[in-house]
């Protein structure tokens, strides 16, 4: 075990020492724990339920609504979008500073960022197949594929504002947000259809992607204005959970007649200014952190792995859950997430998923490296980083 320890912490100090010291590690940081925060979030609230030879999704937060909070730790999406936003300006100035026209940056971002995809749709592809042809049942088969596809729409909301970063460069947060306020009260004050709603869906996100934005420019150095985004997004959710109807969870609900995350509403979109917020005010804390090589090389491998993780992280849910259908019914897996007991189970199960997980990014964390072909990363050139291999993302 020693030996164990003190290879990974050499490893570890290689990474470290491959880092410049201009790098913006509270960057990496926050983008690893926006990606672990919502595979960690699907893991607590995403129940795959056997009715006989049918397995239907539920959630704990049906039965459960006091664990509502634990969509507000682990609903982490407007982190990822202010950390992309910050990324892909600063990415697409020092582009242009260099002479790479717009089209050759956007399709570098775009390629980093879908290449991980077509392995999942090839595994699903024959997955669904083989399914449909062995008599599984049609609920079942739709229910998973749900699943396994549904971080899709992420990637396409990220996509379409990374290719519109030339436009939102400058935009202040403000419009979007007006926006998102104009939408709901059609929707929910003056009766207006409910597909309005789906305006939101890119206003929405807009609004931390500017955020980012502004960081790029210096906007957001001084902490009171990490401050007066996280009081006042905080009051201002609350307010509307409170006294406008709102949900209390952050995510959907199978059932509910309304979902702050389907499309985004104003209570979801002032909850992601909080967040945003509390990341602005964690940023020196989290670059004295990851002066740490260990620390460090955990948040690098996040980083280096992040869209495999992102992608697969239900398809290690749904595996485990296949796997244990074998031995019958086993509590946190496949029973109804209908009290206490269940949150106790499913608890324990997190570490097979974990596992699980893990199998899925040795199998395919080399399409993220280039589509398959062993390319280079996103995060440092070779397996092996010397002192000049990190690069900015």
């Amino acid at each position: 075990m020693s030996r164990l320890t003190t290879a990974m912490r050499d490893a570890a100090g290689r990474v470290d020492a491959a880092t410049p010291d201009h790098r913006d590690r509270a960057v990496d940081a926050l983008r690893a724990c926006a990606v672990l925060g919502v595979v960690l979030g699907h893991w607590l609230v995403t129940a795959l339920v056997a009715d006989g030879r049918t397995l239907r999704t539920a959630s704990p937060l049906q039965h459960l609504p006091w664990l509502a909070p634990v969509s507000w730790a682990f609903q982490t999406l407007a982190v990822f979008f202010l950390v992309g936003g910050h990324v892909a300006t600063r990415g697409y100035a020092s582009a242009r500073a260099r002479g790479i026209p717009y089209h050759r940056w956007l399709h570098g971002r775009l390629a980093r960022l879908f290449a991980p995809v077509a392995a999942v749709l090839i595994l699903w592809t024959v997955v669904t197949t083989a399914l449909l042809l062995s008599g599984a049942e049609y609920a079942t088969t739709r229910t998973l594929v749900k699943l396994a596809l549904s971080p899709m729409w992420f990637l396409l909301v990220f996509a379409a504002l990374t290719a519109a970063t030339p436009l939102v460069a400058r935009l202040h947060p403000l419009w979007p947000l007006a926006v998102v306020l104009h939408v709901d009260l059609l929707r929910f004050g003056l009766g207006a259809p409910d597909r309005l709603g789906w305006l939101n869906l890119a206003a929405g996100w807009l609004v931390p992607y500017t955020l980012g934005a502004a960081w790029t420019r210096g906007e957001l150095e001084r902490r009171r204005t990490g401050w007066v985004l996280l009081l006042s997004g905080t009051a201002v959710t609350a307010a509307l959970v409170a006294w406008a109807g709102y949900p209390a969870s952050m995510v959907g609900v199978p059932g509910a007649g309304v979902s702050n995350l389907n499309p985004p509403t104003l209570a979801a979109v002032t909850f992601g200014l909080a967040q945003c917020g509390l990341a602005l005010l964690l940023r020196d804390r989290l670059r004295t952190a990851m002066r740490r090589p260990v620390a460090w090389a955990a948040v690098a491998l996040v980083n280096l792995s992040a869209m495999t993780v992102f992608l697969w992280h239900q398809t290690a849910l749904m595996a485990t859950t296949a796997t244990g259908l074998v031995t019958g019914r086993l509590p946190g897996l496949h029973t109804a997430p209908d009290g206490p007991g269940w949150v106790a189970a499913r608890l324990l199960w997190l570490p097979v998923f974990v596992l699980a997980l893990a199998a899925c990014w040795v199998a395919f964390r080399s399409w993220e490296r280039g589509g398959g072909n062993g390319g280079r990363s996103r995060v440092v050139r070779t397996h092996r980083p010397t002192t000049k291999d990190v690069r900015h993302v």
